[in-house]
């Protein structure tokens, strides 16, 4: 009687693929620290049945077990359950060469990591506006690019163009996760065929570390900024009635975004205050940011 091979990770249903790479990162982990299973069992509070269960991609193991197994490998918990591509030694080894250091310094490793491997010799001839919603991007961006004689782009109509669907198509059939690869994949193509133009993003594009890098590497990059109060006011002036139901879980609700993106926004090359402002003088604010239009 032959022994059939077990499915490759890509024939599996997701589940049982998710469980098997956790298991293969736990047994990975435990090799490079060169502890036995016994070994492991005896640091974390797990059972070496459990242990070889779990290694196996056979144990469904609770959170908290997992975080007393990722504990006893000094191990982040994050590694273990990251199911994205393996990382290579030397990536671990610059994560926790990252550890090591404090806020400042990761910004000024980040900075020069961007300016050595991301950012395109041609990104300040493109502009790209971030923020939430409310922010005033389409409209401060139609003003620039209308008085830098640049193409205005919207990136959520790149999405539709690249997905062939409409946006809320895109959310009812993919879900976010599959609007932030339609999104990827827009800002990929129009940083290729682009090198002039004006580009209002979506307000959660920051939630996406690869395509935000990619825009602040492809694109000078301001954040139009604004206090929660005015970005709900704007919202509402644009018809859109819904933040007005249950209004004060509204503000709450914006205001813990903001709160949450606003060390993401701050990204940005540039900052423009826009509280208070007509969209015709955050224009020129805009303006006298943008390098391209001082060194015309």
């Amino acid at each position: 009687m032959t022994m059939r091979e077990p499915p490759a990770r890509d024939q599996m249903d997701p589940t049982a693929a998710f469980l098997q790479g956790v298991g293969t990162r736990v047994r990975d982990a435990r090799a490079r620290h060169g502890m036995t299973r016994r070994d492991l069992a005896k640091h974390s509070g797990v059972s070496e049945r459990h242990l070889a269960q779990l290694e196996a991609g056979k144990g469904n193991i609770s959170i908290v077990l997992l975080r007393q197994v990722a504990g006893a490998l000094a191990t982040p918990l994050s590694e273990l359950l990251d199911d994205g591509p393996d990382r290579s030694p030397d990536h671990r080894l610059l994560a926790g060469m990252l550890d090591q250091l404090g806020a400042d310094q990761i910004a000024e490793a980040r900075r020069l990591l961007e300016q050595r491997f991301v950012r395109s010799s041609e990104r300040n001839g493109r502009l790209a506006l971030i923020g939430l919603r409310g922010a005033g991007k389409s409209t401060v961006g139609r003003l620039v690019a209308a008085r830098r004689g640049s193409e205005f782009v919207e990136l959520a109509e790149e999405v539709e163009r690249v997905a062939g669907l409409g946006l809320d198509e895109i959310f009812e059939f993919s879900g976010q996760a599959g609007y932030r690869r339609f999104e990827g994949e827009a800002l990929r193509r129009l940083l290729g065929d682009r090198r002039q133009a004006v580009l209002a993003t979506g307000g959660g594009i920051v939630s996406n570390p690869a395509t935000f890098q990619m825009l602040l590497g492809g694109c000078f990059t301001i954040w139009l900024r604004a206090d929660p109060q005015a970005h709900m006011a704007r919202v509402v002036a644009q018809g859109d009635q819904r933040p007005m139901a249950g209004n004060r879980q509204a503000m709450e609700d914006l205001e813990r975004i903001l709160r949450n993106r606003e060390a993401l926004y701050a990204q940005a090359d540039a900052v423009v205050d826009t509280s208070g402002l007509a969209p015709d003088a955050v224009a020129e604010r805009v303006l006298r940011c943008w390098p391209a239009v001082r060194a015309a």
